[in-house]
């Protein structure tokens, strides 16, 4: 593919603060007394923690809730049974730097509006930063809209709520001290809040809505409610449940915001990373979006998923669903409903005649638009999915929505076996770089106009900003499943080597390694490639990020670009048992003294020329086999005037062919890694980095529009969520052949 040169899992845990604070009460102090209405039985601390203070505060400049004094009152008990002191106050001018030292964490309960000035902002940001802790209660997200930098303290800030009503929330995390008390669901009463903006990139979830449970949920589906992030020292923790005063009596509710007060004041240890990709959208679809079958239709349901369900089935039909693996499925949820015989749902893998993983019996609802909610657990397949009915004479059910779930393989610390092509070579005028770089390739003019077809979430941005966008990448690489970038690098001295300890130190905070890409620079031979490696082992090898392969003697790696420009590799043999050193080729006569292949082309991976036989020629003389696959590739806006070669991305069609091909034995040859081009390689639109859904106008811009179904906002971030089912599909496939 051309290109242009102007183109061990660490898991982050926050702890408590060595940091020693004065421990003396605000002048200021409001004291309160406890209401017996509110009062509940102490809640245990989850950690045992010196005594420390909390401030709270609940300065309104708009809308007062009538639930703040019941708020006060149940955190000063919480306190009192859990070694925390609080101190309660509307007076603003408490923040400063040497007040807000006294205190472990600062609470916004329910404050509304302009609260702070420009110096006080200034303190509270300084204090967070510095090591400090964040807790947002309820209308905390209506406060502060002139100050952009809130936002990314408190997560997210509001946009509407409907009325008061009962909703159901899910327990995304089951191991933070705020959410370890809850079941799976959780169903209550209170004002629910529609955000401005889904924060679940830049925050850990921590629970999440069931907009199907309630009216007037806005946010496409995927609707974090309460979550926790890290914020440079410090910590913050959001919920926007607390809106009635009932639910500070609530027992449930008051452990939450323990467990929220708790991990921001430091006293116990929680993991909020960010970037939690939510549900698996592969693992779920629409009964009727079968690919085979027989004997079934499509019926109309006003009140379905969709507007409709499988339907006219009878005993014996079935339908087939090619795009669902059964491999490591754990259980099978069904949403049914039945005015006929009922019968059972037979869960198979391959055909409609394979191995039974499970059935369901499907008992009748008292009518078609009456559903309920089946489940099984299941046996492991190893082909897709196939539903068979049986029952007796007539219909005997329609299946609405339905879930196959699998048991995670990759876990939270990624797949170190997926490898995502990594460029740190972008630059603005402002950043480090000093100038644009990249971006205006194909003669363009930046900030606006770039040269790539798509426009990036965060803008033309500088690959030297490390606190800002690297980090925010490495988010979006977590997310992605994938646990290794593989980091573009020309050169000794040059630029990207200058900024690759940097990305790597990020790459650290985030649980992501590090693996190499040696580019064509001028100059390149397999001598100097050799001094290359040599080079980067001593300048990094120490590094928590640097990648080792486990699996194969402990050694890192090292793609080689245009690996066949030079003949003779031999040089190589001096690092053979230190370093997996991968040719770019299909070529099995060109791979000698390297100790892997790999194909980066972003187009080949449609039709895997070649792939079966340089996997199987891999695997019999001992190379690590690590085919390219890619969400697409169109370059005509960095490259004018080319329109070939070309591939659409299809609305998700093509990445997952090219992953089909990669992980089919028969076509892709039982790769050991899999690598992607690319995360962020803009010019050949081949990123799976989040792409504006709205970038700037008159530029022609493509979107990520329709990917996977999904539209807007939620689009931006399909591509990440694909590669991570593909990442968990692999290392379930890895698993069954160890």
């Amino acid at each position: 593919m051309r290109r242009s040169r102007t183109r061990t899992r660490t898991r982050t845990r926050t702890r408590t603060r060595t940091r020693t604070r004065t421990r003396t009460r605000l002048a200021c102090a409001v004291a309160l007394a406890l209401g017996a209405a509110f009062l509940s039985p102490g809640v245990p601390s989850a950690a045992a923690a010196d005594p420390y203070q909390v401030l709270v505060f609940s300065k309104t400049a708009g809308f007062r809730h009538d639930s703040i004094p019941a708020g006060i009152a149940a955190l000063q008990q919480l306190g009192a049974d859990n070694d925390f002191t609080v101190t309660a106050t509307e007076d603003a001018t408490a923040f400063t730097p040497a007040n807000l030292a006294d205190y472990e964490a600062v609470v916004f309960l329910s404050t509304t509006g302009d609260v702070l000035n420009d110096t006080q902002q200034s303190a509270l940001k300084g204090y967070v930063a510095g090591g400090g802790g964040f807790v947002g209660v309820h209308a905390a997200a209506d406060t502060e809209y002139d100050w952009p930098e809130y936002e990314d303290l408190v997560g997210a800030w509001f946009q509407s709520h409907p009325a008061i009503q009962e909703a159901r929330l899910t327990t995304e995390d089951h191991a933070h001290p705020a959410t370890a008390h809850l079941d799976d669901t959780w169903t209550r009463t209170d004002e629910w809040y529609n955000y401005r903006s889904n924060p679940r990139d830049s925050v850990h979830v921590l629970q999440s809505l069931d907009e199907s449970s309630y009216s007037g949920g806005e946010m496409g589906g995927d609707h974090p409610i309460t979550w926790c992030h890290e914020q440079q020292q410090g910590r913050s923790f959001y919920t926007g449940l607390g809106h009635t005063t009932e639910s500070f009596a609530d027992p449930d509710f008051r452990q939450l915001l323990l467990g929220g007060v708790q991990y921001a004041a430091g006293a116990v240890e929680a993991d909020c990373t960010a970037g939690d990709p939510g549900p698996d959208p592969g693992d779920s679809a629409e009964a009727e979006a079968y690919t085979s079958s027989s004997g079934v239709q499509t019926a109309a349901h006003g009140s379905a998923s969709g507007g409709a369900t499988l339907g006219y089935i009878d005993d014996g039909d079935w339908a087939g669903y090619s795009s669902l693996d059964t491999a490591g499925s754990t259980a099978f949820t069904a949403t049914v409903s039945s005015a006929g015989a009922g019968g059972t749902i037979e869960i198979r893998s391959g055909s409609a005649t394979g191995p039974l993983l499970g059935s369901v019996d499907v008992a009748p609802t008292g009518g078609w638009e009456t559903f309920t909610e089946v489940t099984t657990t299941l046996t492991a397949g190893t082909g897709p999915l196939f539903l068979r009915f049986t029952g007796g004479a007539g219909a005997l059910f329609d299946v609405d929505r339905f879930t196959l779930t699998r048991a995670p393989a990759t876990e939270d610390e990624g797949s170190s076996n997926v490898h995502l092509f990594y460029y740190p070579w972008y630059g603005t005028p402002e950043g480090p770089a000093g100038s644009w770089r990249h971006w205006q390739q194909g003669g363009h003019t930046p900030p606006d106009a770039i040269g790539a077809d798509l426009y990036p979430k965060l803008g033309p941005y500088d690959s030297g900003d490390i606190t800002g966008a690297v980090d925010q990448h490495m988010r979006w690489v977590k997310r992605s499943g994938a646990g290794v970038i593989v980091y573009s690098w020309w050169g000794q001295g040059g630029y990207e080597d200058g900024l690759a300890g940097d990305v790597m130190d990020a790459a650290a905070r985030h649980g992501i390694e590090v693996a190499w890409h040696i580019e064509p620079y001028n100059g390149r031979t397999a001598a100097s490639v050799v001094d290359d490696i040599a080079y980067l082992e001593e300048k990094f090898g120490d590094h928590p990020a640097f990648y080792r392969d486990a699996a194969h003697g402990d050694r890192n790696a090292y793609y080689i670009f245009e690996s066949l420009k030079i003949q003779d590799w031999s040089a190589l043999d001096a690092v053979k048992d230190t370093a997996i050193v991968l040719a770019q080729t299909t070529d099995t006569s060109k791979v000698d003294h390297f100790g892997g292949i790999y194909t980066y082309d972003g187009i080949a991976g449609a039709t895997a020329p070649g792939w079966k036989n340089a996997g199987d020629y891999a695997k019999a003389n001992g190379l690590v086999w690590a085919p390219s696959v890619a969400p697409g590739y169109i370059d005509d806006r960095a490259v004018p005037g080319n329109t070939t070669p070309t591939l659409g991305r299809e609305d998700g069609a093509s990445y997952d062919l090219e992953w089909n091909n990669a992980l089919d034995p028969a076509i892709g040859g039982d790769p050991a890694w899999v690598s992607v081009t690319s995360f962020n390689e803009w010019h050949e639109g081949s990123s799976i980095e989040p792409a504006s859904s709205t970038p700037p106008l008159g530029h022609g811009y493509e979107t990520f529009e329709g990917a996977y179904g999904k539209t807007g906002e939620a689009a931006e971030t399909a591509y990440l969520d694909r590669t991570a089912y593909w990442a968990d599909r692999f290392e379930q496939q890895l698993r069954q052949r160890r």
